[in-house]
């Protein structure tokens, strides 16, 4: 062999030894690739589990959310106690007077005479720029008590020789209606009817006001019957 074909023994050992290394390198990675895949793939697969609890515990929770809105829980809720009902009371008394229709309408007409024949009226005034507005006070000693009321009243309208009527627009609640009835030329029948509140002094003896009242409004109508006849006299002829 001639020197030129020659290949020396140091190069071919040393090109193995590359040949070699270079293989060992390209199986490593090969190995570092896959175990780069698998660990990706395990990543994948943890993210994908994680992902999933995530989104059942949140799908758990939106139900439970969910339903948890129908749901009413009594010692989270402030119930404020509700505004007792007020009790009213009607009351009817009927009296034949003595004096013809039209005297006994006129004289009834007359508020602020009222209290000189109404065991329980103290005082009434009208008010002098608004005629169909008065203002009453009650004073009376009754179960054991000394009452005392006071309210604004609007008389609405009349019709005469038939009806006055009023209701309350301040202070103690109460409505009513005086009718007349033609018993003949010189009497007539008075129908007094009233409705009021019962005070909330007055709740206890409730059952017993009504015919408490019902026995002061027939006292009021026989001295009204005497009070229309001496008013019947002093009106001019």
């Amino acid at each position: 062999m001639s020197a030129t074909n020659a290949i020396p023994a140091s190069t071919t050992m040393s090109a193995a030894a590359t040949s070699a290394s270079a293989s060992s390198s390209a199986h490593i990675l090969r190995l570092n690739h896959k175990q780069l895949i698998v660990s990706l793939n395990g990543r994948r697969k943890s993210i994908s589990a994680s992902s999933s609890s995530f989104f059942s515990t949140y799908r758990f929770n939106s139900s439970i959310s969910r339903s948890s809105r129908g749901i009413s829980y009594p010692s989270s809720i402030r119930i404020r106690p509700l505004s007792p009902v007020m009790e009213w009371q009607d009351v009817t008394v009927k009296m034949e007077v003595d004096v013809p229709i039209s005297v006994a309408y006129k004289c009834y007409s007359d508020r602020e005479a009222i209290p000189e024949w109404m065991p329980f009226i103290s005082t009434v005034k009208i008010l002098e720029d608004k005629p169909d507005l008065s203002r009453w006070s009650l004073k009376y000693k009754a179960f054991g008590q000394n009452i005392e009321y006071s309210w604004l009243a609007r008389n609405m309208q009349p019709t005469p020789n038939q009806k006055i009527h009023w209701r309350s627009l301040e202070g103690l609640p109460n409505r009513g209606a005086v009718r007349f009835f033609p018993k003949g030329p010189s009497s007539c029948i008075i129908e007094l009817t009233v409705s009021y509140e019962v005070p909330q002094l007055l709740v206890p003896v409730a059952s017993a006001l009504k015919p408490f009242l019902e026995n002061l409004l027939s006292q009021g109508l026989e001295r009204f019957a005497t009070f229309a006849r001496s008013y019947s006299a002093d009106t001019p002829k």
